[in-house]
């Protein structure tokens, strides 16, 4: 009895929540060694089809980094790096275009069927979403930095997102987006969650770690930041406490709070449930950073 007694009340802590994000979208970015773990992949979509059932909208975005090296590496095709981004070839886009379409697409969505909600993969097999134009860098000396077929997100097809997710529907978006005249471009899957968020004006956009968070203190879990704000952010940038591959992440997130997304979330994928725990719980369980 005080096993169940436990339980409801779990239920009436998060009921107040499920009040308030009903009807609203989350944006979930999915990637890097998320997607390596299986059981981490099902309880994310687990949460997922939950937030679907008590009547948010949720979004997915992925990447796949990791795998289209293994699939490159198959191939007998070594990758090359320009200025910290993948150098995107004909060829290495053939791979890409694969993975993240045929593979690692479809099989969130057939997860996602499998636990009794509905979902459909957005891309350019299906309806595309993401239109993107070719992204250039510059290097020291200010000269242009061709990364291939490389590009950043310009414009999001919100009418179609809007129309899937009103049947009930979670939408599933691959980081391949197409060019104004159809050329295939990959995308950084960061970014492209954060305009998916901008687009929607999302409630939340949650990015999924290999960490529980922000941390003071890289090498020390319990230095994780539950709560922090956009200047506060900025600061741990510029003073060199958020780094490396972090960096663009939570500049990502920056821009989606000045864009109007309510709340940005950070939560260790390796956690089981962070998802909800995060979202539906008084304390929750990563960082969120609020403008």
């Amino acid at each position: 009895m005080e096993e169940a007694i436990r339980k409801a009340k779990v239920l009436i802590e998060a009921l107040s929540w499920i009040q308030r994000f009903r009807g609203r979208y989350v944006v979930v970015k999915l990637g890097g060694s998320t997607l390596d773990d299986v059981a981490a992949v099902n309880s994310l979509l687990t949460d997922v089809v939950f937030m679907a059932t008590v009547g948010m909208k949720p979004v997915i975005v992925h990447g796949g980094g990791k795998a289209i090296s293994a699939a490159m590496n198959a191939a007998g095709i070594e990758a090359r790096f320009v200025a910290g981004r993948r150098y995107t070839d004909r060829q290495t886009l053939q791979i890409a275009s694969r993975v993240l379409v045929e593979d690692i697409c479809q099989s969130v969505v057939d997860q996602i069927n499998r636990n009794g909600a509905r979902s459909t993969g957005l891309h350019y097999g299906t309806e595309n979403v993401l239109t993107a134009e070719k992204l250039t860098l510059k290097d020291e000396q200010g000269n242009p930095v061709d990364l291939g077929h490389v590009g950043h997100v310009t414009e999001v097809d919100v009418d179609t997102l809007v129309r899937v997710c009103s049947t009930g529907t979670i939408p599933v978006i691959p980081s391949i987006a197409l060019s104004s005249v159809g050329h295939r471009l990959n995308v950084n899957a960061d970014t492209a969650a954060a305009a998916v968020a901008r687009a929607l004006s999302a409630e939340k956009l949650i990015f999924l770690s290999d960490i529980p968070g922000i941390l003071t203190n890289i090498k020390d879990p319990t230095s994780r930041l539950s709560h922090v704000t956009a200047a506060q952010v900025r600061g741990l940038i510029a003073d060199g406490t958020i780094a490396g591959g972090m960096v663009p992440k939570v500049e990502a997130a920056l821009e989606s709070l000045d864009a109007g997304v309510r709340k940005v979330h950070i939560v260790d994928a390796s956690m089981l449930h962070s998802v909800l725990l995060e979202i539906y719980s008084d304390t929750g369980v990563g960082t969120e950073i609020v403008p």
